[in-house]
C-alpha cells in the first residue's frame, strides 16, 4: 500500500514537473523567441503590415477599405466617394450582404453559385454602376472593359488589391474629379502596380490604400498655394 502511494506521488510529481517545463518552454520561451526573430527580421509583417500617412496608421496592406461618402439618412449602403480609387465590392453586391462596410468582424464569401439569380442581378447592377461612375465627358467605359474584380468580391470580402485593368478604367474619373491630367494618374497607377510573384506566380495587382495615399499627396502638390506671393 505504501509503495503504491509512493509510486503515485512520484508519477504526479514527474507529471507536474513536465507540465511546468513544457509550459515555460512552449508557452513563454518559444513565443518570445519567435516574436523576437519576427520583430528583428520582418518587423513590418509582424506588426500587421501597417501603412502610415501623416505620421498615423491608416490601415494595413492586407485589409481592404471602403472609400465612401458619409451615410445619409435613410440609406442602407453609403455612396462611393468617387474622387478616390475604389476597391473590389465588399462581400455581396446588394444591400443584404455579409459585409457592407468592410467591418473587420465580418469576413467570408456569399457562397452563391455562378447561376444564382441574386448573384447575377448583383453583378449586372455592379457592372452598370462601374460603367456609369467611371465614364466621363471624354471617356466612355465599354462593358467589355469591366474586369471581374470590379463586380465581384474576393473570398474574404476584404481584398486590399485590384487589377491594373480595374485601376485603369478609373483613371479618367480620378483625373477629372481631382483636377489632374490623365497622364499623371496613369503614371501613379503604373508606379503602384506590383508584378507577378517571382515573375510568374499570380497576377499583377494594385494596392488601393497605397494608391489613394499617393493620390492624396499628388493632389496636395498640385493645389494652388493659399499664400499670396
Amino acid at each position: 500500500m505504501n509503495n503504491s502511494v509512493i509510486n503515485t506521488a512520484r508519477l504526479l510529481s514527474a507529471g507536474l514537473r513536465a507540465l511546468l517545463v513544457l509550459t515555460v518552454v512552449t508557452g513563454i520561451l518559444y513565443p518570445l523567441a519567435i516574436t523576437g526573430v519576427a520583430q528583428g527580421i520582418f518587423p513590418g509583417k509582424a506588426n500587421g503590415s501597417q501603412i502610415k500617412a501623416d505620421g498615423k496608421v491608416v490601415g494595413s496592406l492586407l485589409i481592404g477599405q471602403a472609400y465612401n461618402l458619409p451615410l445619409k439618412k435613410g440609406q442602407e449602403t453609403p455612396e462611393p466617394d468617387l474622387k478616390w480609387f475604389q476597391g473590389r465590392p465588399q462581400n455581396g453586391l446588394g444591400t443584404n450582404t455579409v459585409n457592407t462596410r468592410y467591418k473587420l468582424i465580418l469576413s467570408g464569401a456569399t457562397n452563391r453559385s455562378g447561376d444564382n439569380a441574386d448573384l447575377i442581378k448583383w453583378v449586372k447592377a455592379a457592372k452598370a454602376a462601374v460603367i456609369k461612375d467611371n465614364s466621363t465627358a471624354d471617356y466612355k467605359v465599354k462593358p467589355s472593359q469591366v474586369p471581374a474584380d470590379a463586380v465581384t468580391s474576393s473570398g474574404s470580402g476584404l481584398d486590399p488589391d485590384i487589377s491594373p485593368d480595374y485601376a485603369g478604367i478609373q483613371v479618367h474619373r480620378i483625373a477629372e474629379r481631382n483636377g489632374l491630367s490623365v497622364a499623371q494618374v496613369h503614371k501613379l497607377v503604373d508606379e503602384h502596380t506590383d508584378g507577378r510573384i517571382l515573375g510568374f506566380m499570380g497576377e499583377p495587382t494594385v494596392n488601393v490604400l497605397e494608391l489613394n495615399i499617393a493620390l492624396k499627396e499628388l493632389v496636395a502638390r498640385h493645389e494652388p498655394s493659399s499664400t499670396p506671393s
